[in-house]
């Protein structure tokens, strides 16, 4: 039953990692959509230049720096929003970082730091904002996990333990907050990001890589998550794409993960960049925007998604042949 009681009032959300990619995408949506928005990151810069852009796409939107990987401030931004607007009814949890290289030649100090942004961040945030959901007795809680969930990212092992962590973790609170039925927990697992994600994240090993021109759009992941505040559901694959990588990956997971791995191990042998922390240790430097640098230009859509299946269906076909010649 609908509560047209809270329908009436205008809803408030927060969205960490607000002030590029993804989280910028989903802010503009949500300021399109008339909400009021706290938008968190670690850098003032970006988010004032969110804040200026939401207010001018009619939202009303303010912001506060935050680091989610510590935790009181998390808790003062949960503060900080309901002293502004009362209520938080949408929290999303979308800061992550990542960085990728050989596990051995990564700085540890950089590993963990991957750890407490992207799984304690997301704990973090539901340890905060579920109390004040009861409180309500409604919200939503929105975990923009990625494919890592389901499968390991090429050179890439401690990213891909956070986001396995984060679906563990948030599973488990799906079941444990089932009881109240109008407090909802939302995974959505989108496939690599045509975002400034990239372009910040921390690489070693000599890697030096740009944004595949198949990666997804920023602003239709945006639009899957704010599909969610409107009918919500556990988990959600926000593309065809992202749902076929799972598919294959489930019935050929060492095959495909092998493929996967040889790609990296050739680009660093033949690439010869320099270190970069990126923003693991220090929020995100310009650009602040959604879109990364691609490697090529980016074809049309309808061509992404034919060439996108041409691709997953060859990797399918090849890796049945495989195993078909294993077991001859």
């Amino acid at each position: 039953m609908k509560n047209t009681v809270i329908d009436l009032i205008t809803k408030t959300a927060v969205i960490t990692g607000a002030s590029s990619g993804v989280g910028l995408a989903t802010a503009h949506l949500f300021a399109q959509n008339g909400y009021q928005l706290v938008l968190a990151a670690r850098g003032v810069e970006g988010l004032e230049k969110a804040v200026s852009e939401c207010n001018a796409y009619g939202g009303k939107a303010v912001y506060k720096s935050t680091d989610v990987s510590n935790a009181n401030e998390v808790k003062d931004l949960v503060e900080f929003a309901l002293k502004e607007f009362g209520r938080i009814d949408i929290w999303v949890n979308n800061a992550g970082v990542m960085s990728s290289g050989k596990f051995g030649e990564i700085p540890m100090e950089v590993n963990e730091q991957v750890i407490k942004t992207n799984l304690m961040g997301y704990m973090h945030g539901a340890y905060y904002v579920l109390p004040v959901f009861k409180e309500q007795n409604q919200g939503i809680l929105i975990n923009n996990v990625s494919i890592g969930g389901f499968m390991p990212a090429p050179f890439s092992s401690v990213y891909s333990a956070t986001k396995t962590g984060i679906k563990g973790l948030m599973s488990g609170l799906q079941s444990e907050y089932s009881v109240y039925p109008a407090i909802h927990i939302c995974n959505i697992y989108p496939q690599i990001q045509r975002s400034t994600g990239n372009m910040h994240s921390a690489k070693y090993s000599g890697l030096d890589f740009k944004i595949p021109p198949f990666a997804a759009d920023p602003n239709d992941t945006a639009k899957v998550i704010y599909n969610l505040t409107i009918k919500p559901k556990n988990d959600t694959f926000p593309d065809a794409s992202s749902y076929l990588i799972k598919f294959i990956h489930g019935i050929f997971p060492q095959t495909f993960t092998n493929l996967a791995t040889a790609v990296m191990r050739l680009m660093m042998k033949f690439s010869n960049g320099n270190d970069n922390e990126g923003n693991i240790l220090y929020a995100s430097s310009d650009p602040h925007q959604i879109y990364g640098e691609t490697s090529i230009p980016v074809p049309s859509k309808s061509t992404q998604r034919i060439v996108s299946l041409g691709i997953l269906i060859g990797l399918g076909l090849y890796t049945t042949t495989r195993i078909r010649r294993k077991y001859k």
